[in-house]
C-alpha cells in the first residue's frame, strides 16, 4: 500500500466505479420509465434519449454525492504529480552533475 493508507489508494477506481454505478442507476430508472410509458419512448432515438437523460441526471447527482471522493483522487493525483516532479528534479540535478564533471575533465586535458 502507499503512505496514504488503504483508504486513499484506490480513489481513482473508487470515485470511478461510484460514478459508473450512479449512471447506470439512472439509466435503469429511465429504462423503467420508459418501458411503463411513464416517459413516451418510440424506436432507437427513443433509446439514445434514454440514455441522454441518464446522463443529464447522473451528472448533478455524481457532484452532489461524490465530493469526498473527488477530494480523494484529487489529492491522490497531485500527489503522484508532485512526486513525479521531484524525481524529474533530482534526476536532472544528477544529469548536470555529470555533465559539468565530464566538461571539466574534458577541459583540463
Amino acid at each position: 500500500m502507499s503512505s496514504n493508507g488503504p483508504a486513499k489508494s484506490h480513489a481513482t477506481l473508487r470515485y470511478t466505479s461510484m460514478r459508473v454505478s450512479i449512471f447506470l442507476g439512472c439509466l435503469l430508472v429511465a429504462l423503467l420509465l420508459g418501458h411503463f410509458q411513464v416517459i413516451p419512448v418510440s424506436g432507437q432515438a427513443g433509446m439514445i434519449f434514454l440514455f441522454l437523460l441518464a446522463a443529464v441526471a447522473s451528472a448533478p447527482l455524481s457532484y452532489a454525492l461524490l465530493g469526498k471522493q473527488r477530494d480523494e483522487m484529487s489529492a491522490q493525483i497531485s500527489d503522484k504529480v508532485a512526486g513525479m516532479r521531484t524525481r524529474n528534479a533530482e534526476r536532472d540535478a544528477m544529469e548536470d552533475a555529470a555533465d559539468d564533471a565530464a566538461r571539466a575533465a574534458s577541459a583540463k586535458n
